[in-house]
């Protein structure tokens, strides 16, 4: 990993360059906020995910994260819309994400794709459309298979439909952005705008991190809380070795001792180390006094040992998300945690 993520590097800072708009130059619409509303296994009920989503819009979160297999994007749109009113604001006055799954790959199905998110979330246009993982399985398909690039050529055709501001990746390898990076050094395709992928204390992923910015690609953060997520939580409970690595996050002491120093939460300090780090952080939640609680992160000041001694629990990283085994397929190949 060390050898291409430095390669990238280079080349990223000598010779490659991002045609997409840089995150925040359109002044007619909002930037990517540095802290947004993540909808991942928020659907208990379709009622309880449109009030959580209106909540978070009225409380004063301006991104809100969306993805077609998340299975909830009717309620989530009934949600934003519901927020919008209750907050007075416009359509453009927040930033809206959603993502291309593997079953809509094939280049004759990326557009169909997203026309059916938009009309789910009964939206004009998205903010950010994103490859949810860079393989496909058509409806046809027996097995995962890698086809990112064919698919990220009919998804830069959607930037000419007005329906999408800016597209981007997710849960991308580096031999896999390489190849994007190729392509756009021969002038085929834009390098993506925003990569978004797994990153918390326990995942910091810092040279990678690097890598994105020597290309001017911004970094959004999923489940930036680590295994305080439901589905990683449960299973750390059941792993000793992983428990012992990993114990839950907002329980781990470091963090426990920094909210107390600095009069925040235990999410806040994880949720504001992520922000520092300038990538966008999307967490979750279903009930209201945590989505509060996360959108406080913004106040939460943390110095420089703080930042510091939240590194040193990445030093043995542990990834909390990882289908490669049930999806027969190599994923984050040369990257920390696998």
């Amino acid at each position: 990993m060390r050898v291409q993520i430095a390669f990238l590097c280079f080349i990223g800072l000598s010779h490659c360059r991002n045609d997409q708009q840089p995150i925040g130059v359109n002044a007619n619409k909002v930037d990517q906020p540095p802290i947004g509303f993540g909808t991942w296994n928020l659907k208990e009920n379709p009622s309880n995910t449109t009030d959580a989503v209106a909540f978070a819009i009225e409380k004063g979160y301006r991104q809100i994260d969306c993805a077609a297999a998340y299975g909830n994007e009717e309620a989530v749109g009934k949600g934003i819309h519901k927020g919008l009113k209750q907050a007075g604001l416009k359509r453009e006055e927040i930033w809206v994400t959603s993502k291309l799954w593997n079953d809509h790959h094939a280049p004759d199905r990326v557009e169909e794709g997203l026309n059916q998110t938009l009309k789910d979330l009964d939206l004009d246009y998205l903010d950010l459309y994103l490859m949810h993982w860079p393989v496909g399985k058509g409806p046809d398909d027996k097995k995962y298979y890698f086809d990112y690039v064919e698919t990220w050529q009919a998804m830069t055709k959607l930037l000419s439909t007005g329906r999408v501001r800016k597209i981007g990746i997710s849960n991308f390898s580096p031999a896999q952005l390489e190849d994007l990076v190729k392509h756009n050094l021969k002038g085929k395709t834009p390098l993506p705008a925003v990569h978004q992928m797994e990153l918390h204390p326990y995942l910091p992923q810092s040279k990678w991190i690097l890598v994105h910015k020597a290309h001017g690609i911004a970094v959004t953060a999923y489940s930036p809380l680590g295994n305080m997520n439901p589905t990683y939580g449960d299973r750390s409970r059941r792993s000793i070795t992983t428990q012992s690595k990993a114990p839950l996050l907002l329980e781990n002491e470091t963090i426990k001792e920094i909210a107390e120093k600095r009069e925040c939460t235990p999410a806040q300090v994880v949720l504001a180390w992520g922000i520092s780090r300038g990538t966008s952080v999307i967490p979750k939640s279903k009930h209201e006094n945590y989505i509060e609680e996360n959108l406080g992160a913004l106040n939460c000041g943390l110095a420089a040992g703080d930042l510091a001694d939240i590194d040193q629990l990445g030093k043995d990283p542990v990834r909390f998300n990882n289908p490669s085994d049930g999806w027969g397929v190599d994923l984050f190949e040369g990257l920390d945690g696998v």
